[in-house]
């Protein structure tokens, strides 16, 4: 079960230990953010207050009032102090963001557009915005405007340069019939039995997400065993989510009512299997190794012969992980390229090398360095 963490149980603890780990932390989000270690977290999925601005009661044509969201929480003095509050959040979650890590952040029209400059301004790289497009939104009660049916989440890098940032590709094209995912997803808001709510029926919170949306967050952008970060924890959604993905969860929360829904709901979540949890992945997502790799393993010496599968070609591996063919040398993948005179080339599955009489590809050796990565790694 989720346990509640003050900040002086983590100021107390070293950076080895992590107390905070699939723990609700009870505090101010800067506060708590600031009292985690650094590069400690792989994602952020932060759904901070949209600073709504609501100018009174709302009310549906036949007068009855609408639930909407009033709290003290959402509600700020100016455009400047909303501005100020997010850029200290965000400033803190780059800190404990892993250089490879990203963050989710969702909003509306009233907010997205002021936390995407800020997030820019503070040089997080932006991946995406994707539209969270609702197939049961709120009716516009008034009439004076488009019926609103949608989120944004931006999606973004720690920085330009983090090329190395979780994205099962793969899984996400083979979930949507082998079609490329799309940055527009269709999901119905929080309602039914998946909607928290007290015992006067009332709901727990306002702004509870639906566990689908995070359930694509997740399985889009994290591996199982990834810390997973909400600084705006609410009902406890992201917890519940990772809870069930395999995924370790880190949640920071100030209001007690919403801690204790979070913690029962996160109590009653069993996690799936390691079979249900392992990760479709393609070439794309496998470690990069490059051909003059196999000539220092001595998976292939020097002087080898390399053929094409009908032995056309021939080509001679060099010591520096070149091959030739009649004296002019460069990349198995220019160098095959070449022989066939077409403009590009894969080498690894091209150019063969004899075993026991058979010719096999050169990327089964390749295969055996990936191998001995991942068991190196494990």
């Amino acid at each position: 079960m989720p346990s509640i963490v003050s900040l002086s149980d983590i100021a107390r603890s070293s950076e080895a230990k992590t107390p905070y780990l699939n723990s609700i932390i009870k505090g101010d989000c800067v506060a708590a953010l600031e009292a985690l270690p650094s590069n400690s977290v792989d994602v952020i999925f932060a759904d901070p207050p949209y600073n709504l601005q609501l100018g009174g009661d709302l009310h549906r044509p036949d007068h009855s009032k609408v639930d909407a969201v009033d709290d003290a929480w959402d509600q700020f003095t100016s455009f400047q102090a909303y501005d100020s509050f997010c850029r200290a959040w965000l400033m803190a979650c780059r800190r404990v963001l892993k250089p490879n890590g990203t963050i989710w952040v969702i909003g509306s029209y009233h907010n997205i557009f002021r936390v995407g400059t800020i997030l820019q301004d503070l040089e997080f790289w932006l991946l995406n915005d994707v539209i969270w497009r609702k197939t049961n939104p709120m009716p516009n009660f008034r009439g004076r405007r488009f019926q609103n049916a949608h989120e944004t989440m931006i999606w973004a890098s720690r920085d330009e340069n983090a090329k190395g940032y979780t994205f099962n590709y793969d899984a996400m094209k083979a979930a949507n019939d082998d079609v490329q995912m799309r940055s527009d997803w269709l999901f119905p808001i929080c309602s039914g039995g998946e909607r928290l709510k007290g015992d006067d029926g009332k709901k727990v919170h306002p702004t509870q997400k639906p566990e689908a949306l995070l359930a694509r967050v997740l399985m889009a952008s994290s591996k199982p065993g990834d810390v997973v970060l909400d600084p705006f924890f609410g009902s406890g959604t992201t917890g519940a989510v990772a809870k069930r993905l395999g995924r370790n969860f880190v949640g920071i929360e100030r209001e007690q009512e919403y801690i204790d829904a979070a913690q029962a709901r996160i109590d009653a979540v069993e996690p799936l299997g390691q079979a249900e949890l392992k990760v479709m992945t393609g070439k794309k997502a496998l470690p990069r190794v490059a051909f003059n790799t196999l000539v220092e393993s001595g998976l292939i010496n020097p002087g080898a012969v390399l053929t094409d599968s009908k032995k056309r070609w021939s080509a001679i591996v060099r010591a520096d992980g070149t091959i030739a063919v009649n004296g002019d040398g460069g990349s198995i993948h220019k160098m095959g390229a070449k022989v066939q005179e077409l403009d590009a080339c894969n080498g690894w599955t091209f150019w063969h090398f004899e075993e026991k009489g058979k010719l096999k590809p050169i990327d089964d050796l390749r295969a055996i360095v990936r191998a001995e990565m991942a068991k190196a790694g494990a």
